[in-house]
């Protein structure tokens, strides 16, 4: 990923190489936050990333690197796709290779596998110099990186699990070595402990090595999906159907040259390489990997198509609107990162601690190694107890556990259609006690058609007069009940009236002056139901909307504004509007119910109609009837209904009308298929208009802690592992200054 510009600040994602536990993500930030100019800095274990944001002007990129370079580690400008393909590809000779892992295991076995027959009286092992043998090349080939890792910490004035594991280990093989050279006793060697522990900690290496790889496979799976080269047709190529066009008609160019504008020819089978809009043919797409929707399809011609997707059986050419990074593939793949880099509010926490864990330990080793020795007056024993503590305690498991928990939640949510922009969203979901939803579009399909129009003066009724009257009021609008009059106007063959003097009223409706027919330089307004309430219109015509609201249908009326007294307006017809519901809208409440979470449902429509659809779908509480600018406030009420505690709450919607409830829920979550603006307030992207992602949604988070836990304590496993094998090689291990056993025992 390059670096990006803001106004006033420009952005760069690093790729960081040598670090190898929270310490060195501690110490990296630290030296970043140093550099004039920086506003903020984050860097990742899990993705080995670094993200500055740096005042323009102030510091280049060069001395960024130049300064990590500086700390002990690698640096360089990140290139997404080059990153994640050098990871997937690793050497099986690499540091966190598994050959390692099995060779050191093969030199160590016969070191340690005659501790396994001491239990039945067998008292065996190989003579000191074969152990040398065998302890030398795992201490120093093998556990190299430990030492230059360390090193470099060292350098940088702090420490890391690598200091640990090189001082511990290198105390016990030098011991090993004095004791060999002095008294070649076999038995008082401690080669094997020094030896299983770096095999121990190389196999840890290459578990977290392996994590790390398997929670990027969603990005690297995304990026696949990008076609090499597009079939770019020529300008002077008339099309006339999908077929016939050879291959002097067209041009291979590399995915990078398309440009918008280009026309694409893309064949059956191929995946499509830009987002368009189909100009040409018509075919089943699979686009489950964008959107994890599992079924094929259907596109025509003027269907909007998304890059990356499958083309299925019929041949397509698209018009290429958005290329590169402007792309829903591109940004797709830019919020998983964002979300993988970003830390969650733990993982803050967790990097205090660390960075102060390594000199706490090394401190404590020293309390103990002099404690034991001025208690038993026995060096060989001081030193072995002080190794156990370095090596035993390891920060590894906190300082990999969160990161690593967030990219697979990220990376699996990605593959079902979630996208999370914010990681404190994954920390808050599994806490939700109530979800709302904003009705329109969310519950239901989103796309009303015009039932009715019904006149109050049935004797002067002029139905195509007033259905293109109040057509021509809503030219131009994207609101839903305006597409819908305007497909029902398309359909009877009327033509929308224009209208002088359009305004759109917020909550209420809209007004204009309809420049011919039969309300001509009359001043109109088409208006809900609700915003009526308080006038005497509101009860004519709330008598006539009463059946209409029952059946769940959502009524409009035209109105004719006489004069400045708002009481002299006189409704001219009732339009009344049906959307249907989502087929998986009530197995997604019921879901959600199983979850033991709370729903409500947000309508600006009529309180019958609402309650309607709420009991259709099982909703426990209804608020109908409210202004946009009320929904907000609804939310926060909702958090604040408890006395005793804080009910946290998730808010879905679509449309701009949602955006300051998104932003006010604890957990905000849009669909792609609504507003950008919905999408920005929101922590949680759904790429398809699917309610039951928010059931799936919230479940990710639940198993976002259980991974948490596996990964954490998998890595205490290990640790306790070593602690075995110190219980074997050192007999009486103390983690304090007093020990266990007396000295007249321990003689």
């Amino acid at each position: 990923m390059h670096s990006t510009e803001t106004s006033n600040s420009e952005f760069y994602t690093l790729d960081i190489g040598g670090m190898t536990c929270a310490s060195c993500v501690g110490r990296v930030e630290k030296a970043l936050d140093k550099i004039p100019g920086v506003e903020a800095a984050t860097v990742n274990l899990a993705t080995e990333q670094a993200r500055i944001r740096v005042k323009r002007g102030s510091s280049t990129l060069a001395d960024i690197i130049a300064l990590v370079k500086k700390t002990g580690y690698e640096a360089k400008e990140s290139s997404t796709r080059g990153n994640l393909d050098k990871k997937a590809s690793k050497s099986f000779w690499a540091d966190d290779g598994l050959g390692r892992v099995i060779l050191s295991f093969l030199l160590s076995a016969p070191l340690f596998l005659p501790m396994f027959f001491m239990p039945f009286g067998i008292h065996w092992s190989l003579s000191g110099w074969w152990q040398l043998a065998l302890a030398t090349p795992v201490q120093f080939i093998l556990g190299w990186r430990f030492y230059v890792a360390g090193y470099k910490s060292l350098m940088a004035g702090a420490g890391n699990m690598d200091l640990l594991v090189a001082l511990g280990t290198s105390a016990a093989y030098g011991l090993s070595l004095y004791l060999l050279l002095t008294s070649n006793h076999a038995h008082e060697l401690y080669f094997e402990g020094s030896a299983v522990i770096i095999c121990m900690v190389l196999l840890g290496k290459w578990l977290e090595s392996r994590a790390k790889q398997q929670t990027s496979e969603a990005i690297r799976a995304l990026q696949k999906l990008w076609p090499e080269h597009a079939k770019v047709l020529n300008a002077d190529v008339e099309l006339h159907g999908n077929t016939g066009v050879g291959e002097d008609q067209r041009r291979d160019l590399p995915f990078d040259q398309v440009l918008p504008g280009d026309r694409i020819l893309i064949l059956p089978g191929e995946r499509i390489p830009v987002d368009g809009v189909i100009i040409s043919g018509s075919s089943h797409v699979d686009e489950s990997l964008l959107t994890g929707e599992s079924e094929p399809i259907k596109k025509l011609v003027g269907s909007k198509v998304i890059g990356g997707a499958l083309n299925g059986e019929g041949v397509l050419v698209v018009k290429a609107q958005a290329v590169g990074i402007e792309s829903v593939l591109s940004q797709i793949i830019n919020l998983v990162e964002e979300a993988q880099t970003q830390k969650a509010p733990i993982q803050k926490l967790v990097d205090q601690v660390s960075a102060i864990f390594v000199p706490t330990v090394i401190i404590l080793a020293l309390i103990t190694g002099i404690g034991n020795w001025l208690y038993f007056d026995s060096v060989s024993i001081a030193i072995l107890r002080a190794v156990a503590v370095l090596v035993i305690a390891c920060p590894c498991a906190l300082g990999l556990a969160t990161p690593a928990a967030i990219m697979a939640g990220t990376g699996i949510a990605a593959r079902f259609g979630i996208l999370i922009k914010d990681p404190q969203v994954l920390e808050l979901a599994h806490k939700l006690n109530i979800v709302a939803f904003d009705k329109t579009g969310t519950l239901t399909i989103g796309k009303p058609r015009m039932l009715a129009l019904l006149p109050f003066d049935q004797s002067s009724a002029d139905t195509e007069g007033i259905l293109a009257t109040a057509a021509g009021l809503r030219l131009g609008s994207e609101h839903p009940l305006a597409k819908a009059l305007l497909d029902a106007s398309k359909e009877k063959g009327v033509t929308p009236v224009a209208t002088a003097s359009s305004k759109a009223l917020p909550g209420i409706g809209i007004e204009g002056v309809p420049s011919s027919g039969p309300f001509v330089d009359q001043t109109l307004r088409l208006q809900s139901v609700a915003s009526l309430e308080g006038s005497l219109q509101h009860d004519i015509v709330l008598q006539k909307a009463q059946v209409c609201f029952e059946q769940g249908q959502t009524v409009s009326v035209l109105m004719s504004v006489g004069s400045q007294d708002r009481e002299a307006s006189k409704p001219i017809a009732m339009i009344v509007f049906g959307d249907e519901l989502k087929p998986n809208a009530k197995s997604a409440v019921a879901a959600l119910h199983a979850l033991h979470i709370r729903t409500v449902m947000l309508s600006g429509d009529n309180l019958a109609a609402a309650n309607r659809v709420g009991k259709n779908i099982g909703i426990d509480e209804v608020f109908a009837q409210i202004m946009p600018s009320n929904k907000a406030e609804i939310i926060r009420d909702l958090q604040n209904t408890s006395e005793d505690k804080k009910h946290f709450v998730s808010m879905f919607g679509d449309g701009v009308n949602d955006a300051p409830a998104l932003a006010m829920a604890d957990v905000g979550m849009a669909m792609s298929t609504g507003t950008d603006v919905a999408m920005q307030a929101a922590g949680i992207t759904l790429m398809r208009g699917d309610p039951t992602l928010v059931a799936a949604a919230i479940d990710i988070s639940k198993k976002l802690g259980t991974r948490f836990v596996k990964i954490y304590f998998g890595r205490l496993h290990l640790i306790r592992l070593v602690y075995r094998w110190q219980l074997w090689v050192i007999y009486h291990p103390c983690w304090l200054v007093v020990p266990w056993h007396s000295p007249a025992s321990a003689s």
